[in-house]
C-alpha cells in the first residue's frame, strides 16, 4: 500500500517520524514535502498529497501541520478525497469506519494519543459500509453536482464535444 505523505514547517518533524514509522510497517511512502523545517505555505503540500489519492497514484494520505485545518480544507477541493482531521485513536477509526477516509491530517499541537497510535489505528480501520456506504455515495453525488467529480467534467465536456460535431454537419 502506497501512502504520500505531506506536511509545512509545523508538521515537518512529525512527518519524518511518521514516515519512518509506515516504513518499519511494510508500507512504501512518497514524500510531497515539505522537505526542510523553513516556514512554508501548507496549500501546496495539501494538494500534492490530495492530487496523489485523487489520482489513485496513492491509496492513502497523511497531511500534518499545526491544527490541521488548512490542509484539510485544501484536500477536500479534490474529487474522491475524503480528509479529516484527527487529534486521538477514536476518531481516526470512526473516520474510516463511518466515512472512509482516504486522507489523515494530523494536527501536531493538538494530538491526544502519540501519532504511531492514531496512524496505526487508521490504517488497520476499514470501511465499515452498509448505511455508511450510503452516505459516503451521496457526497460523491454532491462531487458530481458541483463539477469535482472527473467523470461527470469529462462525460459532460464529450457531450458538448458531440453537440458541436453535430451543428458543423
Amino acid at each position: 500500500m502506497k501512502v504520500a505523505l505531506g506536511a509545512d514547517h509545523g508538521g515537518y518533524g512529525l512527518k519524518g517520524e511518521i514516515s519512518e514509522f509506515l516504513k518499519n510497517q511494510g508500507y512504501q511512502t512518497v514524500d510531497c514535502g515539505t522537505h526542510t523545517p523553513e516556514s512554508c505555505d501548507y496549500p501546496k503540500y495539501a494538494y500534492k498529497v490530495a492530487k496523489a489519492v485523487s489520482d489513485r497514484r496513492a491509496d492513502l494520505g497523511i497531511l500534518i501541520c499545526k491544527s490541521g485545518n488548512g490542509m484539510a480544507i485544501v484536500a477536500n477541493k479534490l474529487p474522491d478525497v475524503r480528509a479529516a482531521i484527527c487529534f486521538d485513536r477514536n476518531v481516526a477509526v470512526l473516520s474510516r469506519l463511518h466515512n472512509n477516509a482516504n486522507i489523515l491530517v494530523l494536527g501536531s499541537e493538538h494530538l491526544l494519543d502519540e501519532p504511531e497510535v492514531i496512524v496505526r489505528s487508521w490504517l488497520e480501520a476499514g470501511f465499515e459500509g452498509e448505511r455508511h456506504k450510503r452516505r459516503v455515495d451521496q457526497i460523491a453525488k454532491i462531487e458530481q453536482q458541483v463539477g469535482l467529480k472527473k467523470e461527470a467534467r469529462s462525460k459532460k465536456q464529450e457531450a458538448r464535444k458531440k453537440g458541436r460535431k453535430g451543428k458543423g454537419k
